[in-house]
C-alpha cells in the first residue's frame, strides 16, 4: 500500500470510528444548538446596544455564532481531538508500538484527526448551522466564489488546529501527564479563536495580538472570508504560514521526544 493510500485509510478509519458514536453525536448536536442559542441571544442584545460592533451587522454576528458552533467539535477548539488518545498512549508507553509502524507518526495522527474532523463537521456541525439559518436572520453570501473561498480556509484551519494540539500532546513525553497543558490549550482556544466573542471587537493592542496568534486561523479567519471582511488570498497565506510553522515545530519536538522515549508501566 502506498503512503497516500495508507493515510487515506487512516482518515477513513477515523471517520468510521466516530460515526459509531450515534448517541454522543446526537447529544453533541443538541449541546451545540443550546450553546448557540445562548450566544445568539447574548449577541443580539449586545448588537442592539452597539450596532455594527467589530464591523459586523446583526445578521453577520448571528452567522458568526452558528459558524462557531459548526466548527467547535470539528476543529476540537474545546478539546476532544486525537491529542487525548495520543497523550494517553505516551503515558502508558503504547507510543512505542506507534513508533515501530512503517508510517510517520505525525502524518498518521493528522490523518486520523482529519477523519474525525470531517465526521464531526458533517455529523455534529451542519445541523446547528442549519437550525440557526432557519430560525434567525443570518448573512449568507449569494456569490458561489465566496463560499468556495470559505471552504478553502477550512482545511487550513484544521492543519493549524492539529499543529497546536500535536504540540500539546508531545508535552506528555516530558510531563507524562499532559492534562494541565491540554486544559490551558482549551482555554486559549476558546478565547483566542473568537469562539466566545469575535476577535474584531477586541480593543487596541489586545485585538492586534489575538488576531496575530494561530488560534485566529480556526474560526475568525474563515468567518471573515464568509462574511466578506477578509481577502481570501491574504487569509490563506496567514493560515498556511502558521500551519507550516506549527507542523515543523511539532516534527522537531517529536524528533527530540522519540530520542528519549521512556516506556511507562513496564
Amino acid at each position: 500500500m502506498g503512503a497516500g493510500r495508507l493515510y487515506a485509510a487512516v482518515a477513513a478509519g477515523g471517520f468510521r470510528r466516530y460515526a459509531t458514536y450515534r448517541a454522543a453525536t446526537a447529544a453533541g448536536v443538541l449541546t451545540n444548538t443550546a450553546f448557540g442559542l445562548i450566544l445568539v441571544y447574548t449577541y443580539l442584545a449586545l448588537w442592539d446596544v452597539r450596532p455594527h460592533l467589530g464591523g459586523y451587522d446583526q445578521a453577520q454576528a448571528v452567522t458568526y455564532v452558528w459558524l462557531g458552533q459548526a466548527f467547535l467539535a470539528a476543529l476540537a477548539i474545546g478539546g476532544g481531538g486525537v491529542e487525548d488518545e495520543l497523550m494517553e498512549r505516551i503515558r502508558t508507553g503504547d507510543i512505542a508500538v506507534d513508533l515501530y509502524r512503517p508510517a510517520d507518526l505525525q502524518l498518521w495522527w493528522l490523518s486520523a484527526d482529519a477523519g474525525r474532523a470531517m465526521f464531526q463537521l458533517l455529523g455534529r456541525g451542519v445541523l446547528p448551522f442549519l437550525f440557526g439559518a432557519l430560525f434567525f436572520p443570518v448573512y449568507l453570501p449569494s456569490d458561489p466564489l465566496t463560499w468556495a473561498a470559505f471552504l478553502g480556509a477550512v482545511p487550513l484551519a484544521l492543519l493549524v488546529g492539529f499543529g497546536i494540539r500535536f504540540l500539546v500532546a508531545m508535552s506528555a513525553f516530558w510531563l507524562l501527564d499532559g492534562a494541565g497543558v491540554a486544559q490551558m490549550a482549551v482555554l486559549a482556544g476558546y478565547f483566542c479563536s473568537g469562539m466566545l466573542l469575535p476577535l474584531n471587537v477586541f480593543p487596541g493592542a489586545l485585538g492586534e495580538v489575538v488576531r496575530a496568534l494561530p488560534w485566529s486561523s480556526l474560526l475568525q479567519a474563515p468567518a471573515d472570508i464568509l462574511l466578506g471582511h477578509a481577502d481570501p488570498l491574504g487569509t490563506y497565506v496567514f493560515q498556511g504560514a502558521w500551519a507550516v510553522a506549527l507542523l515543523a515545530l511539532g516534527r522537531l519536538v517529536q524528533s527530540a521526544a522519540t530520542r528519549r522515549v521512556v516506556v511507562q508501566g513496564g
